[in-house]
């Protein structure tokens, strides 16, 4: 199997050398978790863009294009839509990979990702839990390193699984850390 393009960092591998790897795949429940906060965001964008158009129908700004009135909200509704029906496929392509030597995450729908982190490189793990993420069960692991562009985000973690993984990654790093 070819190696990284670089053997100091974290790296992007090319994704036809991973074949017969064991992907690890994100909860489930980061489908609705994530459906939940993009449909927030798309609601106060959509709401914003709308204020325009209210306007001209109340007789406030009379001056502003119909078609722009009505055109700008659409837009946002559309591009909403389409952005809320890729999460599923969004989610499913989230995953990770345990090895003898490093981690590998996946991410990516259209632009594939497989980022590869050796465990010696592992500074440290943080495990993060937002509201939306607590309601789900589910939580962020992010794996540090010192360079920032080497940093992978692990997000749909299961409660129960993130602290075992977290712990099982350090373990590694520092075996890895003692062997230098």
């Amino acid at each position: 199997m070819p190696g990284p393009r670089d053997d100091d960092h974290a790296t992007a591998w090319d994704l036809r050398s991973l074949e017969g790897v064991e992907w690890t795949p994100v909860s489930r429940k980061l489908i609705p978790a994530r459906m939940l906060g993009e449909g927030l965001g798309a609601l106060a964008v959509l709401l914003v863009t709308c204020v325009p158009l209210v306007l001209r129908l109340a007789g406030a700004w009379p001056g502003y294009p119909a078609w722009l009135a009505w055109g700008l909200p659409a837009v946002v509704l559309v591009w909403s839509l389409v952005d809320l029906a890729l999460v599923p496929r969004q989610v499913r392509a989230l995953g990770y990979a345990e090895r003898e030597d490093d981690v590998l995450v996946r991410s990516g729908l259209f632009f594939r990702r497989v980022l590869a982190v050796p465990y010696g490189r592992l500074q440290y793990l943080d495990v993060k839990e937002g509201p939306v993420q607590r309601r789900f069960g589910i939580r962020t692991l992010e794996l540090q390193t010192a360079s920032a562009a080497t940093n992978a985000t692990l997000p749909g973690i299961p409660v129960e699984d993130s602290e075992h993984l977290r712990d099982r990654l350090m373990a590694r790093g520092q075996a890895r850390l003692a062997g230098l």
